[in-house]
């Protein structure tokens, strides 16, 4: 590949991943001030609000899944010029949505104290887990009136994604940070003569924040429509032939259970942290809320890696994929370094900031932020490698790959090591952390056999 070509790749790339770093990046923003402002009422309050994230988490992951496997042929529709596909793409993740939604809402109402209980393992913590576990249980359930205009928005935002759309996307992520901001001030803490609610309040400003940023990922589009041609007649039926949507779901199903399991498994593993004191799982939240801000870059660059590979897939430039997924990983990895540094170096002023947090919470999260550095480069390499595999359908491989080796490798030695052993938690956490060389490993060579490569929209007939 020439040096033309090469900046040519960098700047397609940077051009879609951009505005996904924005969005992704206020988003995380408008999260980590949530942390700061609950933070500010006490220990407590800020455990509860990062345990009840946990299982929110794993339901937005969940819906990532759910969009991500139709998303592969909607790039690849796409790339092949098929609008009717790409439309037929957006009724799927519609379904697939609504289910998911559903289920998701059932699952958390009936089932709340159990789940937050599990991360309440121990009782001589300093923080006063009836109180957690009361303040999580509102936060929880005021976020449940949220998740459906979640799932909209990112049904929206994907398939705009998908056909080299970002920058409303990103927008409507912009707005609703500033809604969140506002509205956490105002419920929060009592001002402008609105009532002092507390973590109550800050579950309520993302709740409204979540219908904000529907609003427009929805609206924006529709009265653009002319830009976006698969919205023309996008409701005139929600039906689709089975011969269109048994092969999507074939792919779409090992994604959607991936991201459900792979988002278990990082809560299973925080649940293993979590027996080392209710202090470890604050200060790995206040790690997270950091981390989270810099490892935007790594993970646009991911969605950015998969669309752009799976259009040239689609396209049928199976030699120009290969080459410029190889270059990409590195790419991410190099730029991964400089963010390292970065987070190196806010390890011991950013935990200061959370002034109601014990001095042995602030400590504690320094070193779970310079442990996450350390690993940085590794996490940029191996996700715009799964993003690539994923690319061309072989969700079977990434879901072996990501959830199953979580699940077989990574939650099990947690485990042992967190009960059976005498190391302290940084070491198990840099263990587990260590683990993901052997997937970057396998994965490699599976990129480098070209065994992910394929045209899906016409090797499966499907269209």
């Amino acid at each position: 590949m020439n040096k033309k070509s090469k900046d040519n790749l960098i700047k397609e790339v940077f051009a879609l991943a951009v505005p996904i770093m924005i969005q992704n990046g206020i988003t995380n923003a408008a999260g980590l001030i949530d942390n700061l402002m609950v933070g500010s009422i006490s220990t407590e309050a800020m455990t509860a609000v990062s345990i009840a994230s946990q299982l929110i988490f794993v339901f937005n992951l969940a819906i990532f899944g759910g969009m991500s496997g139709p998303g592969i042929y909607g790039a690849q529709y796409y790339g092949n010029n098929d609008t009717e596909g790409v439309r037929n793409v957006f009724r799927i993740k519609l379904w697939i949505g609504t289910i998911c939604t559903l289920i998701g809402i059932g699952v958390f109402f009936f089932f709340d104290r159990f789940l937050l209980g599990l991360y309440m393992t121990d009782i001589d913590s300093k923080i006063n887990a009836a109180l957690t576990m009361e303040y999580a249980v509102k936060y929880l359930r005021i976020m449940l009136m949220g998740l459906a205009p979640f799932t909209v928005t990112q049904i929206y935002s994907t398939s705009l994604r998908e056909t080299n759309e970002s920058f409303k996307p990103m927008v409507a992520g912009l707005v609703s940070v500033v809604v969140n901001i506002f509205f956490n001030w105002l419920l929060i803490y009592g001002e402008l003569g609105f009532p002092k609610l507390g973590v109550e309040g800050a579950a309520i400003a993302t709740v409204i924040c979540r219908f904000a940023e529907c609003a427009v990922a929805v609206i924006w589009p529709h009265i653009r429509v002319k830009e976006h041609e698969f919205l023309k007649g996008l409701y005139r039926t929600l039906f689709v032939r089975k011969e269109i949507v048994l092969p999507i779901l074939k792919k779409s199903l090992p994604i959607l259970l991936n991201e459900f399991l792979w988002a278990g498994g990082v809560a299973a593993l925080t649940q293993c942290y979590s027996v080392k004191g209710l202090i470890v799982v604050t200060s790995i939240n206040i790690s997270n809320s950091l981390c989270n801000l810099l490892n935007v870059v790594f993970i646009a660059m991911g969605h950015a890696v998969g669309i752009i590979i799976g259009q040239y897939l689609g396209a049928g430039e199976f030699d120009k994929a290969k080459k410029k997924s190889v270059l990409l990983m590195w790419l991410t990895a190099g730029i991964c370094v400089i963010l390292s540094v970065a987070l190196i170096a806010l390890s011991g002023i950013f935990p200061n900031m959370y002034t109601s947090a014990e001095p042995d919470v602030k400590a504690a999260a320094t070193k779970f932020i310079i442990i996450t550095a350390f690993f940085f480069p590794l996490q940029g390499f191996l996700n715009s490698l799964y993003f690539t595999l994923r690319s061309g359908g072989k969700t079977l491989v990434t879901f072996l790959f990501d959830s199953c080796f979580s699940w077989v490798v990574s939650v099990p030695v947690a485990f042992v090591l967190s009960r059976f052993t005498g190391l302290n938690i940084y070491w198990i956490y840099a263990c587990v952390n260590a683990l993901d060389l052997i997937k970057v490993i396998i994965g490699f060579i599976l990129i480098k056999k070209g065994v992910w490569i394929s045209n899906l929209v016409k090797d499966e007939g499907v269209a």
